[in-house]
C-alpha cells in the first residue's frame, strides 16, 4: 500500500496577518499626515482587534480622538487600555482634562511624572490656566534651554500675567529673537508694554505685529476671513490703546467693526463687546445688556450664571470677572434691582478672592436705601479679609459719610493704617469727628499725627502743616495754652511767620509779657511811620493826618475835581422864533401833550336815561324799543301832539260804542 502523501503544512497564525497590519499601518500613518482623524481612528481600531495590546495603535488612536476634539473618547479609551495593558497613560490623560477645563484634576495626573520637556510645558500652561502664574514663569524659566519652538511667546506670555513685565525686555535679549519675529511674539510684548503704560510704544509694535502677520498667513494660502480672525487679537488690543490715548470715536468704531462681523474668534469678540460697553458707561444700557447676555448662557444647578462654554475655557479669571461686573453694573443703572440682586449673590461663588463682588453688593443695598446694611457688610469683608481691607474701608467710609454717619465713616479710614498720617486723612477724619460733636477724638487725631511726623524720616515731612492746622483747631475749641505752645514750637523750628503771628494772638489771651515779647519779632509794615498810632487809639475812628499819602491823594483827587469844573461854561437857551423872552405871555397848557380823556378838565357824556325799560321774561323784545331808543331830540317837541293825537284815537271807539248803546 502506497504511503499517503504528507499534506502541505498550513501558515501560522503570528506569521499570516503579518503583511495586513504592516499595511494598516501604512493606511494609519497617511490619515494622521493628511489630518484625516476619523479615518485614523478607525484603521487603528482595525489594528487592534488584530493586536489588541499593541501600544503604537493604543497611542495613534488615543491622539487621533484628542485632535479630532473627541476629548470624552479619548478618556474613554484611556480607561479601558489602563485596565488591559500596563502602561502609563498619564500625559495624555492629564492634557484631555486640561482640555475639559479640569485643572486641578489635569495637575493630579502630571504628579510623580519623569520631568520631560512636554510634562513640564503641560504644567506650565495648567497653571497658568490656574492663575499661578509665578509657579507658570518658574517652570518656563527651566525650560528656556530646551529647543521647544514658539517658547518665548509663551513665556513672555506669563510674565505679563504675573505682573513681571519689567522682565519681558530681558528675557526677549536672552533668547535672542526679536519682538516682530512673529505677530504672537509682537502682540504679548505690547500687551508688556500697556501695562508698564507706553501707549505709544505699545501702539506702534501693535501695528508692527498685523503688518507681519499679514505677510505670514498670507504665504501660507489662508483666506482673507481667516486672515482677519488670526489677527482679531491685535485688532482688539490696538483699538484698547487708542481708547487709553483718548481717541475714543476711533476705538468704538473698532470694536463696532469687530462686533458687526461677528467673527469666530470668542475671545477677541468678548473683549471688544466688553470694552465697547466701558467705553460708552451709561449710555444705551439695554443694548449693552443685550450685547453681553449673548456671552452667557443658561446653567444648571447651583451655578446659574455662566458664560458659554468656549469663553469659560478661554477667558482668563480677571476677563470673566469683568464682563460679570459690567452686567451688574447696567443691570444698577437700568434699575434691574430684582436682577441686580440675583447676580450680586452669585459673584461671591464665582471669583471667591476678588473684593470687586462684596463692593457690588454695598451698592445694591445703598440703591435700596439700605446705607446701614452696605455698612455692615463691607465692615465684616473688612475684618475677616485685613489684607484686602483698604478700598473696602474707603467705599464704607464713602457710604457712611453720605449717609450721615460721620463717626462710622471716621472710624472705616482710622483702621487704614498705609495712609493714617496724610493731611488729607487727617483733615477728613477731624472733619468726621468734629460733625459727630467728638471734639476730644479729633484733637487725638491731630496729637496721634504730630507724634508720627516728628519720629519719621522722610523727604517730605509734613510736620509744620499738621502743627499750624492743630494749633488752629485748638484754639478754635478754646484750648489756648496748647495751641500756643504749637505756634511756639512752629516758630521756634521752622521760624514761620504764619506761626508768629499766631502765636502772639493766641499768647495776649493767657501770657501778655511773652505776647509782647514776640510782637517784636515782626517785621515793620511799609507806609505806616506817617500814622499816628496812639491818636488813632484814643480817637472813636480813623482821623485823617495832615501829611501822608492818603492826604495827597484827596488833595489831588479835589484839585483835578475843581479843574474839570471850571472848564464847563454855560450856554444860552434856545427859544422858538418870534418868543420874546421878556414878555412870555401866559404859561403853556403843561397837559397839552396828553390825551383829552387824560386831562384833568375831561368830563364823559351822560348816557340817555329816558330809554324805555324792558320788563318781561328773559329774551322778550318790546316793540318800537329801539325806534324810541334812536329818536333824535328835535322829535322831543313833537311828543305833546303825538300824546293828544293817540287819546283822541282812543276816544273814538268808546263813542260808537255809546251810540250803540243808546240805540238800543
Amino acid at each position: 500500500m502506497a504511503p499517503k502523501a504528507k499534506e502541505k503544512p498550513k501558515p501560522s497564525a503570528a506569521v499570516a496577518p503579518a503583511i495586513a497590519i504592516e499595511d494598516l499601518f501604512t493606511a494609519l500613518n497617511r490619515h494622521i499626515q493628511r489630518s484625516e482623524f476619523d479615518q485614523a481612528v478607525k484603521v487603528a481600531d482595525q489594528v487592534l482587534s488584530v493586536a489588541p495590546n499593541d501600544d503604537d495603535a493604543i497611542r495613534c488612536k488615543i491622539v487621533s480622538l484628542i485632535k479630532n476634539d473627541n476629548i470624552d473618547g479619548a478618556l474613554g479609551a484611556i480607561q479601558e487600555f489602563s485596565r488591559k495593558i500596563d502602561h502609563d497613560f498619564s500625559f495624555l490623560k492629564a492634557y484631555c482634562l486640561y482640555r475639559q477645563n479640569k485643572l486641578d484634576e489635569a495637575l493630579e495626573s502630571l504628579r510623580g511624572q519623569d520631568g520631560s520637556s512636554a510634562s513640564m510645558l503641560l504644567e506650565s500652561q495648567i497653571l497658568y490656566r490656574l492663575g499661578k502664574f509665578d509657579d507658570s514663569v518658574n517652570i518656563y524659566q527651566k525650560l528656556l534651554k530646551s529647543r521647544i519652538d514658539s517658547l518665548e511667546i509663551n513665556v513672555v506670555a506669563s510674565l505679563v500675567s504675573a505682573g513681571r513685565a519689567s522682565e519681558v525686555q530681558g528675557t526677549i535679549d536672552l533668547l535672542r529673537v526679536k519682538a516682530t519675529s512673529s505677530f504672537e511674539l509682537a502682540y504679548n510684548t505690547a500687551c508688556s508694554l500697556i501695562e508698564r503704560k507706553k501707549y505709544v510704544d505699545a501702539e506702534q509694535l501693535l501695528l508692527s505685529g498685523r503688518r507681519v502677520g499679514q505677510e505670514t498667513l498670507m504665504d501660507e494660502n489662508l483666506a482673507d476671513d481667516e486672515v482677519e480672525i488670526e489677527l482679531a487679537p491685535i485688532s482688539v488690543q490696538l483699538a484698547y490703546v487708542r481708547q487709553v490715548l483718548g481717541n475714543t470715536q476711533e476705538a468704538m468704531e473698532s470694536y463696532t467693526d469687530i462686533i458687526k462681523k461677528n467673527m469666530d474668534d470668542e475671545l477677541s469678540l468678548a473683549v471688544a463687546v466688553n470694552n465697547l460697553i466701558a467705553l460708552k458707561g451709561a449710555k444705551d444700557v439695554s443694548d449693552g445688556l443685550r450685547k453681553l447676555d449673548r456671552l452667557l448662557e443658561k446653567g444648571d444647578g447651583t451655578q446659574k450664571f455662566q458664560l458659554a462654554r468656549g469663553l469659560d475655557l478661554k477667558l482668563s479669571q480677571k476677563q470673566k470677572e469683568a464682563v460679570y461686573l459690567n452686567r451688574m453694573l447696567l443691570l444698577l443703572h437700568s434699575n434691574k434691582i430684582d436682577q441686580a440682586r440675583e447676580l450680586v449673590a452669585a459673584l461671591p461663588g464665582l471669583f471667591p478672592q476678588s473684593v470687586m463682588p462684596v463692593l457690588l453688593q454695598a451698592a445694591v443695598h445703598v440703591r435700596e436705601n439700605k446705607a446701614g446694611k452696605a455698612e455692615e457688610i463691607l465692615g465684616q469683608f473688612a475684618d475677616k479679609f485685613p489684607e484686602k481691607s483698604k478700598i473696602v474701608l474707603l467705599a464704607r467710609a464713602q457710604i457712611a459719610a453720605t449717609a450721615g454717619h460721620p463717626q462710622v465713616a471716621a472710624d472705616s479710614l482710622a483702621k487704614i493704617a498705609d495712609i493714617q498720617h496724610l493731611p488729607a486723612t487727617v483733615a477728613t477724619v477731624v472733619s468726621l469727628k468734629e460733625r459727630a460733636g467728638d471734639v476730644d477724638g479729633a484733637e487725638a487725631v491731630f496729637d496721634s499725627a504730630i507724634q508720627w511726623w516728628s519720629n519719621a524720616m522722610t523727604e517730605e515731612n509734613k510736620l509744620d502743616i499738621i502743627m499750624q492746622e492743630a494749633a488752629t483747631f485748638k484754639l478754635k475749641h478754646g484750648k489756648k495754652e496748647e495751641a500756643a505752645r504749637l505756634y511756639e514750637d512752629l516758630v521756634k523750628s521752622r521760624g514761620s511767620m504764619e506761626a508768629l503771628v499766631g502765636l502772639i494772638q493766641t499768647a495776649a489771651y493767657t501770657d501778655v509779657e511773652k505776647a509782647e515779647a514776640y510782637e517784636k519779632q515782626l517785621k515793620p509794615l511799609p507806609g505806616l511811620k506817617a500814622v499816628d498810632v496812639d491818636g488813632l487809639e484814643k480817637t472813636s475812628g480813623a482821623k485823617a493826618t495832615d501829611s501822608g499819602p492818603s492826604v495827597a491823594v484827596s488833595e489831588a483827587y479835589e484839585a483835578k475835581t475843581k479843574e474839570k469844573t471850571k472848564k464847563k461854561r454855560k450856554r444860552k437857551p434856545k427859544y422858538p422864533k418870534g418868543f420874546d423872552p421878556a414878555n412870555p405871555g401866559p404859561p403853556p397848557d403843561p397837559e397839552r401833550w396828553l390825551p383829552k380823556r387824560e386831562r384833568s378838565s375831561y368830563r364823559p357824556k351822560r348816557k340817555d336815561k329816558r330809554a324805555a325799560q324792558i320788563r318781561g321774561s328773559q329774551g322778550a323784545v318790546v316793540k318800537e324799543t329801539a325806534a324810541n331808543a334812536n329818536a333824535k331830540p328835535n322829535q322831543t317837541g313833537n311828543s305833546k301832539g303825538n300824546s293828544q293825537n293817540s287819546s283822541t284815537e282812543q276816544s273814538k271807539p268808546s263813542s260808537k260804542s255809546s251810540k250803540k248803546k243808546s240805540r238800543r
